[in-house]
């Protein structure tokens, strides 16, 4: 998705309008390679700089890889540079061209969160003065849960995973970093789903797209409170959420495919539907309850956002697939199998 003559990176690659319920391969539709943009060059580069850093322990494994993630990302800064303010606008492009685009088009107007996810991801891996400037402007912007739209927590994941790298920098404020952090981590923790003993839920406004990621990005904070504190109350909290998504919900519903003794047989899938079997492709966590019910569907079974989910392929609100609160539910679920004998969960 790089331009490789000058590092910018492409919003998407996309058919004009989404395929129907088949399987991968199945549509022959042209497919277009969509507008470079600022926060896809800037989400690039912190993806590669956090891998070229990765990598570099395999490097007879995979020779010369963790170099050519730097280089990448490197050349994806210089272009966010030279092109600060790039907006993925998707309705004005589609007055300009055609075919129109009508897939997601997850515009963003803000880049402060990009800047620094990808500054502190590259000055990490580098410890190159240049990508500080970027750190000192964000460091001290307002913690929120990861989303799509906002990356900002990733970069403070990483400094704080790294502490020795930043504790040479006192610019860098890594102490304000770390009160921050337990701030924000406290505010979550205290309140408290009485009716389902978890975090998540509180406050209506936890149920939006994609609710179970917010429960899941919820313990991953938690999970990052303890690796600072050593306070395995954050841990405990953590695991409440998880219980949530496998179950412990207003719904009844263990929300990953194939879990549990009620479990989504019918989720906003295109191979679960097109594969010609009964049953869902397993280990696929679904959105989750939605009051917003943008899919018009109908048959959900209530109005209360925590019960509003429905199990059905047209409910796209409450039972898609997507990587995005997939990829939380792994790092839940390994950091708790991995904390287990050090807070005491297991013997």
């Amino acid at each position: 998705m790089q331009d490789p003559f000058d590092g910018g990176v492409y919003n998407k690659c996309t058919n004009a309008a989404f395929d129907g319920m088949v399987m991968p391969g199945t549509t022959k539709l042209p497919r277009y390679v969509v507008q470079k943009g600022t926060a896809a060059t800037l989400d690039f580069a912190a993806v590669t700089a956090q891998a070229a850093r990765i990598l570099q322990r395999f490097k007879k494994q995979w020779p010369g890889l963790a170099d050519t993630c730097l280089q990448a990302a490197q050349k994806a800064w210089q272009w966010a540079l030279q092109n600060p303010a790039v907006e993925y606008d998707q309705n004005k492009m589609n007055a300009l061209y055609k075919p129109a685009i009508t897939t997601g088009g997850y515009g963003d107007k803000n880049f402060s969160d990009e800047w620094f996810w990808a500054a502190c991801e590259l000055f990490v891996t580098t410890t190159s003065k240049e990508y500080e400037p970027y750190i000192e402007k964000y460091i001290a912007a307002p913690m929120n849960i990861p989303s799509w739209g906002n990356v900002h927590m990733l970069g403070c994941y990483t400094l704080l995973r790294t502490r020795p790298v930043l504790s040479a920098k006192p610019g860098l404020s890594l102490e304000l970093l770390k009160q921050q952090l337990l701030v924000f981590a406290n505010n979550i923790i205290n309140y408290t789903n009485a009716a389902l003993n978890t975090i998540m839920g509180h406050d209506k406004s936890d149920f939006v797209w994609g609710s179970n990621s917010v429960a899941l990005n919820q313990s991953i904070i938690l999970i990052n409170t303890y690796l600072i504190s050593n306070n395995k109350r954050y841990v405990d909290y953590a695991l409440q959420n998880l219980d949530y998504v496998m179950g412990r919900n207003a719904t009844g519903y263990c929300f990953v495919t194939g879990s549990g003794y009620k479990s989504p047989r019918h989720p906003h899938h295109r191979p679960s539907v097109a594969d010609g079997v009964e049953l869902p492709v397993p280990g696929l966590l679904v959105g989750g309850p939605n009051p917003g019910q943008q899919d018009h569907c109908a048959g959900y079974p209530s109005q209360l956002p925590a019960e509003s989910y429905l199990d059905e392929t047209c409910s796209y609100a409450s039972n898609e697939i997507a990587i995005n609160w997939n990829a939380p539910l792994v790092y839940v679920a390994n950091a708790l199998e991995a904390l287990q004998f050090k807070i005491g969960y297991s013997k």
